[in-house]
């Protein structure tokens, strides 16, 4: 996941918090917070065809899909989550949402042709993805946070990009016992075909983001120094963009012996 494969605008969100509309971190990034509730729009279907084309494209640059987790009551968005199984070159599940592109996000002016995504995540082949599994929240968490990072820019009319950074709550708390992962990045899907980046239809352009867990202290090193010296910092430590719970930060002090 190099420095140089990513770039865009970057906004730090959070679920219950709003802020000035000048505050900015001291890397540069705009910080935008959220004091009022999400908004709850109509109960939701999905469009067929929108999720056949979704369905195509993964298909087409990923593999195929072994598993759909339909959800069977959706409010504003009908968000279901496409399984493709590890395979060739991909020793990882991939797991993608068809939905979040339904409707456009509310992308400040001049950048229209981000209004519309889609969210991936990429788990370890050990990963338990059976619906008892997802009975405990230690297994369950990456596709809880996909959910709700899908319907964040349609509940608080706002927008998600890639190095859009995002807190578990303020301050951020852990996804699920057994992680201190409590933070977001979001990043161009680096792991998978350049082709899958983006899907053409019709009326819209779908850009694909990889959802990428981080500590606290990672966020914050984004936050005041930017994004390319977190990709950095993660490089320097080997970590991907496959999730590993169980990591530590790339932030934390190394232990010295004398």
């Amino acid at each position: 996941m190099g420095a140089s494969q990513v770039r865009a605008r970057q906004t730090r969100a959070g679920a219950v918090i709003v802020a000035a509309d000048d505050e900015t971190s001291a890397g540069g990034s705009r910080i935008q917070r959220y004091r009022d509730g999400p908004k709850e729009g109509p109960l939701a279907a999905g469009d067929p065809e929108h999720i056949e084309a979704i369905s195509a494209h993964i298909e087409r640059h990923v593999g195929p899909i072994g598993m759909v987790w339909h959800e069977s009551v959706s409010t504003t968005i009908h968000v279901d989550i496409h399984h493709v199984l590890p395979g060739s070159g991909r020793d990882y599940h991939t797991l993608v949402t068809s939905g979040m592109s339904e409707l456009p996000m509310h992308v400040p002016e001049g950048l229209e042709e981000f209004a519309y995504a889609e969210l991936v995540v990429l788990l370890p082949r050990s990963w338990p993805l059976t619906r008892e599994a997802f009975q405990d929240e230690r297994h369950y968490w990456p596709i809880r946070t996909m959910k709700i990072l899908a319907r964040f820019p349609h509940e608080y009319s706002t927008w998600l990009g890639t190095e859009h950074t995002l807190p578990n709550g303020n301050p951020p708390e852990p996804y699920a016992e057994g992680t201190e992962l409590c933070c977001t990045v979001l990043t161009a899907p680096v792991s998978l075909p350049e082709e899958f980046f983006t899907l053409e239809l019709e009326d819209r352009r779908i850009h694909f983001l990889t959802v990428v867990p981080l500590h606290a202290d990672e966020m914050e090193l984004k936050l005041n120094q930017g994004a390319d010296a977190l990709y950095e910092r993660l490089e320097e430590h080997g970590i991907s963009d496959v999730i590993d719970a169980r990591r530590k930060s790339a932030c934390a002090k190394r232990r010295r012996w004398f």
